[in-house]
């Protein structure tokens, strides 16, 4: 059996978390806009009135989204510290 690398199998957890969420996200928020359109869209485009409901759910959601597509696409702390460190050492080396 292969050995794997730990850092690397915490990094692919992230981003398969991710991609769990944001499908979820997706299906859950069409099933929202039906929603709000079957019960109270045709009127909102007739009066205009306020922000759809549904928005306010995108938007709290979409903020902790996009804060867990940093932390798996974007690395973390950590491989963010290691990655200065090289780049001063790198700079003191010359």
């Amino acid at each position: 059996m292969e050995q794997r690398d730990e850092k690397l199998w915490r990094i692919a957890q992230h981003r398969a978390s991710f991609r769990r969420n944001l499908y979820s996200f997706i299906v859950v928020i069409l099933f929202l806009w039906a929603i709000w359109w079957f019960t109270s869209g045709e009127d909102y485009m007739d009066d205009r009135r306020g922000v759809p409901w549904p928005c306010w759910v995108m938007l709290g959601w979409g903020i902790g989204l996009a804060f867990q597509y940093f932390k798996a696409y974007h690395g973390n702390k950590q491989t963010l510290a290691e990655e200065e460190y090289k780049k001063l050492k790198n700079q003191q080396d010359v």
